[in-house]
């Protein structure tokens, strides 16, 4: 695959846990190893540290991360950047894809709610399930449908999608798991940037607070395993950015 006319922007809502960061780099990091480029081919916008947003019209497309952060807390630059992508969508002026933070925040920008997952806290790779029958027109260009394994980290979620969204998988706990925001616009509550380590350093991580809340680790990183599938919609959404960029061009 080439690269994009105009770069994807990593649109970063915060940066991964110390540990995890120490041992495997950062969501900027895995990200654009999942879109099939390198770090240097894409443009970065470290938005949780008040970085400027740029121009949309010198970027090609948008993967916004994930946080440890939560949409709920309302930050200055959380609530600019989700009126931004909000604008963006309305007009659909770019393929989006919103990362677990991403995906709320997309949300949240566009008239949803935004909340603690009443189920409590998701984590670990956790089977996905599209609503759609395999090969829905809906589902295209990032999905097949279908039930895959992804990795899920996260306790807040999407409580009610925005006017016009489309809900197109769920999960045991996460009824919003995926979401269809436009034409070319989508958000996931799971991390496809993640692979079956990242997930496992994640689990430790936050071990003590996954058995205070009751859930046995142990078990969490046993069941981990790879999620080739839903780690797809990265390329995928790569190619999507190149063949729009064409038409466009």
């Amino acid at each position: 695959m080439g690269k994009p006319i105009k770069p994807i922007l990593i649109l970063k809502t915060g940066e991964a846990l110390p540990s995890v960061k120490a041992a495997r780099g950062d969501f900027e990091d895995w990200i654009a190893l999942g879109l099939g480029l390198s770090v240097g081919e894409v443009e970065v916008a470290v938005a949780y540290q008040g970085e400027a947003l740029p121009d949309p019209e010198t970027i090609g497309g948008i993967v916004v991360t994930g946080s440890p952060g939560m949409v709920t807390d309302r930050a200055e630059w959380s609530e600019a950047s989700a009126a931004w992508l909000a604008k963006l969508v309305e007009g659909d002026a770019m393929p989006i894809l919103g990362l677990c933070y991403g995906h709320q925040l997309l949300a949240h920008g566009l008239g949803g709610e935004v909340g603690t997952n009443p189920n409590g806290r998701e984590t670990g790779s956790v089977e996905v399930r599209f609503l759609l029958p395999e090969g829905d027109a809906s589902l295209a260009p990032l999905f097949e449908g279908g039930a895959h394994p992804a990795h899920m980290s996260h306790l807040e979620s999407v409580l009610r999608p925005p006017a016009g969204a489309e809900v197109l998988a769920e999960t045991d706990q996460e009824p919003h798991a995926v979401l269809r925001f436009g034409p070319r616009q989508w958000g996931v509550q799971f991390h496809p940037e993640f692979d079956r380590e990242i997930m496992r350093c994640y689990v430790a991580a936050r071990r003590e607070i996954l058995v205070a809340e009751g859930t046995d680790p142990d078990a969490v990183d046993e069941a981990a395993i790879e999620t080739p599938e839903l780690t797809g919609i990265l390329k995928r959404f790569a190619k999507l950015v190149e063949k729009s960029e064409s038409e466009r061009g």
